[in-house]
């Protein structure tokens, strides 16, 4: 193997070598979700624990379609707008399933679902002392994804652009800042909406994606997720190649001097 086949990212001393995360809402049925979940290669899928049946089995159950003993189940607070609601939705999960690995967002007003990054930090020193290990959606705020860091977070994942928007990366220096800053894994979490905006994002030094929308909104859900794969798996390795500088002006390819 090269040490491209084997670069690989941990969090919470949890080791994974897809650096790509996806969702479990909006797709068609559980059975389109496992299909773009194989494809993509992804080994991390985020649950919304209010919207998603993981424990009872007289409904159709994620977990028949989805193998928690083979797929890396990550929690998350989606539709929780208070730190008590996200931290009382998280125990719940732990009841349910025993994940202290888990995803939180608490948002701040529904028509941005930007995070509230106030009842963020509460909700994060809260799960800490509890025993949690939050990943934690923010703003994309260099100052705040510190904030969260020294409150205990296990990875910052601030937004690319609003949940759902498929805008792509809207400020690149912001998310550079947080990654230079950052002394856990950084991922971009929320406004993918293609191929393209995934590689940015991991081109900027970023330690992976997370995306629900763009996949599954997807005409050809299954087509997308492996379209995010190699852009996932292209974003890294121009990344780790370090790309030219940028100039201003012209550099031929070939010597000017000589020529007949």
């Amino acid at each position: 193997m090269t040490g491209i086949d084997i670069d690989s990212w941990t969090v919470a001393g949890h080791s994974f070598t897809s650096r790509l995360i996806v969702g479990t809402g909006k797709y068609k049925d559980f059975a389109q979700n496992a299909a773009a979940l194989e494809a993509s290669g992804a080994e991390i899928v985020t649950v919304a624990v209010r919207r998603v049946n993981v424990s009872d089995p007289n409904a159709p159950m994620l977990t028949d379609f989805i193998d928690p003993k083979k797929v890396t189940y990550l929690p998350n607070t989606a539709g929780c707008f208070t730190a008590d609601e996200a931290v009382r939705t998280l125990r719940l999960a732990r009841e349910a399933g025993g994940w202290d690995l888990v995803k939180l967002e608490v948002l701040g007003e529904a028509r941005t679902l930007y995070p509230d990054m106030r009842e963020t930090l509460k909700a994060t020193e809260t799960l800490v002392a509890e025993g949690f290990k939050p990943m934690v959606y923010c703003v994309d705020d260099p100052i705040a994804a510190k904030q969260l860091e020294e409150a205990g977070a296990v990875a910052i994942m601030p937004l690319g652009a609003p949940i759902g928007s498929g805008l792509g990366i809207q400020n690149r220096v912001t998310i550079r800042l947080i990654v230079e800053g950052a002394g856990v894994p950084v991922l971009v979490d929320a406004g993918v909406g293609t191929a393209s905006d995934a590689a940015v994002a991991m081109e900027l030094g970023c330690d992976g994606v997370l995306m629900n929308t763009a996949i599954a909104e997807a005409k050809d859900p299954v087509r997308m997720a492996r379209a995010m794969k190699q852009a996932v798996e292209a974003g890294r390795n121009a990344y780790l190649a370090g790309r030219m500088g940028r100039r201003m002006y012209a550099d031929p390819s070939s010597p000017l001097a000589g020529l007949i």
